[in-house]
């Protein structure tokens, strides 16, 4: 019995009404990274975007790094890089665990269920069937598609990747911060690199700690010592510290310098291959004085691949120099942090020897013009922000000379063509070198080289791009010269058909600082209007110097397609003489009395005796033919002159590399002269 007042409210609603209140966030917490932890989680910037990617960029850097070891110490490089393929049960025995078999099936991202599998047998049923009926009736057999793969990541697979240089080798002690501690190496400064970060093996160990679990390995000895250091390490990511399982020295009985780099880790060889292989290609053209032998090892023996690429000369270019920056390169957090760091006491000094152009009257200058709180002998130190400031401004509104490119280090044209001949044996090469340019304080170098018909060569453009020596293999359409050489060249002005002719277009650019854009740093963009120039200038002179070779070869077709239309007539040509001065010979024996030229009566004297017959006319006819070539060769010769090269290339290598010599460099040539 209901005694009180009745509610209105139904039960959902009362439910309602006892909802919760909204909870609160919690107070975030201030936390930090280390730049190891950073990379590890942002590892697509430094090319690590999927297993195969990081795979080929692995490659990379440690074959980068072999090349600075060995140029920095002027030895030739000689790198051996190894990719042996490990299996599921190898890796799982490397790490110590053991094989298992699959208990539930149906947990597996491979598992096909019953009904699939009839569904699947089913369509196989009904293509063999249509396949019977197209065969008997002679139709065009059509291959079956392979089904679809199985959503999910799939089987892993693991490589142990190994790269042995002949280089400088690394300090016993300085290994493990080298490999272990992001951010930090011997290649900061400003200076033309080819690293893009600066991680170099170091993204290697990220990944081989991300995906294997496995640390490096490290051997490397330099010049003049009596032991090989070893070094396994794995590296701390939070704490952005090498973790050390094994330092120590070992005999050094070869007496070996340089330095192995062994990691696994997890990537797909199938489909990087066609990428690695290119890259390994690209840097036998920009460094022919290296020497590289490449292998691949797999369990199934099909798939081992070895390739040598041969040295094919021994000049190497200058090794970079660290240069200071310029006035209107520098930021005001470079200025604080070069203010911090120089040695100079006042400000006149610190002007002199921290940037490049200021010599001491400009110094001078600048120091009047920043107003009465500066004076020469200003304390360096004890500049304010505000001073600083004024600085800056000055820095970017005043004139200075442009910095030159003697810091810089191009391949030179020399190696370029080289390379060029080495790998793609073209009909025809040409290759050209700006002057040193500047954009945005940083001087800069573009050389070309265009190269027609060749091995292994598509028809159309096929464009290789270099950023300080090293091959851009990704984001190609977006490249200032990829869009210089297809939008910017008229090729047909040059005799060059642009759709039909194979075509090579080699860039290099190097610089103290390279404007690559995107997060992979993969390649130059098309809006620094300094660089597209010099790019555009540059392959226009390699096109002019090839339409001058192809002009003169036609020019030589032409003569030879003459000679011998000429020489298809000389049959028909002297019967027809002959046949003249045979009747003129026997109407002048009939009539003694005609009245003709005693060298003439001689001539048909001798054809009526037969010492001038049809084949002795003939045989002089071909020889004036042959004259007549002969003297417009000689003639084109001599309007060629220097310029004309030789038809054949000649390499002359040193018999005695130990001895002094000096090399005396030209576009085509180097001259070695011992001492």
């Amino acid at each position: 019995m209901d005694t009180g007042e009745s509610s209105d409210e139904s039960p959902i609603q009362a439910k309602k009404g006892k909802s919760k209140a909204p909870r609160k966030p919690k107070a975030s917490a201030l936390k930090q990274k280390s730049p190891a932890e950073f990379f590890a989680e942002n590892k697509n910037i430094a090319g690590f975007d999927n297993p195969g990617k990081s795979l080929y960029t692995t490659v990379r850097e440690l074959v980068e790094n072999a090349l600075d070891s060995a140029e920095s110490i002027a030895e030739l490089p000689f790198v051996e890089i190894t990719i042996e393929e490990i299996n599921k049960s190898k890796f799982n025995s490397m790490i110590g665990l053991i094989d298992r078999e699959r208990i539930d099936e149906a947990l597996y991202g491979d598992f096909e269920t019953v009904k699939a599998r009839e569904k699947r047998l089913a369509k196989e049923a009904r293509f063999q069937e249509i396949q019977a009926k197209n065969v008997a009736l002679g139709k065009k057999v059509k291959e079956q598609v392979s089904a679809k793969a199985i959503k999910g990541r799939g089987e892993a697979s693991f490589y142990r990747v190994t790269c042995k240089d002949n280089g400088r080798g690394m300090p016993h002690d300085d290994i493990p911060n080298m490999f272990g501690r992001v951010l930090s190496g011997t290649k900061y400064g400003l200076k033309q690199t080819r690293g893009k970060f600066g991680l170099g093996a170091k993204m290697a160990l990220i990944w081989s700690k991300m995906s294997t679990g496995l640390p490096i390995e490290i051997s490397s000895s330099m010049k003049n010592q009596s032991y090989t250091s070893f070094c396994r390490l794995d590296i701390d990511i939070h704490r952005n510290i090498p973790h050390i399982h094994v330092h120590e020295k070992r005999d050094d009985k070869e007496q070996w310098h340089g330095a192995e780099i062994q990691v696994v880790i997890e990537g797909n060889w199938t489909t990087y291959r066609s990428k690695i292989l290119h890259y390994m290609r690209q840097m036998a053209v920009i460094t022919p004085y290296a020497q590289f032998m490449f292998r691949f090892i797999s369990d199934t023996s099909d798939k081992n691949v070895s390739i040598r690429f041969a040295r094919r000369t021994d000049v190497m270019p200058a090794v970079p120099l660290e240069t200071n920056y310029h006035p209107s390169a520098v930021d005001l957090l470079l200025i604080k942090r070069l203010i911090g760091e120089t040695t100079k006491q006042n400000l006149l000094q610190f002007l002199q020897h921290e940037f490049v152009n200021i010599g001491k009257s400009h110094a001078e200058r600048l120091i009047g013009e920043m107003g009465p709180d500066f004076s020469p002998k200003t304390s360096v130190k004890s500049l304010t922000p505000q001073q600083i400031v004024r600085m800056h401004q000055l820095f970017r509104q005043a004139k200075f000379d442009d910095p030159s490119g003697d810091c810089l280090s191009p391949a030179g044209e020399y190696n370029l063509r080289l390379g060029i001949i080495k790998e793609l044996h073209p009909d025809m090469v040409a290759t050209y070198t700006a002057s040193a340019q500047v954009f945005e304080g940083h001087p800069f170098i573009v050389e070309a080289g265009v190269s027609l018909g060749g091995k292994d060569v598509k028809q159309g453009l096929n464009i290789f791009r270099f950023a300080n020596r090293i091959p851009l293999l990704f984001e190609q359409g977006a490249d200032v010269v990829t869009r210089t050489a297809m939008k910017r060249i008229n090729w047909n002005t040059y005799k060059i058909n642009q759709t039909q002719d194979k075509i090579g277009v080699f860039v290099s650019i190097v610089s103290t600082k390279i404007p690559f854009k995107g997060t992979g740093k993969e390649y130059i963009g098309d809006d620094i209007s300094e660089i597209a120039s010099a790019v555009k200038t540059s392959i226009k002179q390699c096109c002019a110097q090839l339409k001058s070779k192809i002009v003169k070869k036609i020019q030589a077709r032409e003569q030879q397609e003459r000679k011998r239309n000429l020489s298809k007539y000389i049959g028909d040509a002297t019967g027809a003489i002959y046949e003249i001065l045979k009747e003129s010979s026997q109407l002048h024996a009939k009539k003694k009395r005609m009245e003709i030229k005693d060298e003439d009566a001689e001539l048909l004297q001798k054809v009526s005796s037969r010492i001038i017959t049809k084949e002795t006319l003939s045989e002089k006819l071909a020889q004036h033919v042959e004259q007549v070539d002969y003297e417009m060769a000689m003639e084109y010769a001599t309007q060629s002159g220097v310029r004309e090269e030789p038809k054949e290339n000649i390499y002359i290598q040193a018999l005695e590399p130990q001895k002094n010599f000096i090399d005396l460099h030209s576009p085509v040539f180097v001259f070695r002269l011992f001492l």
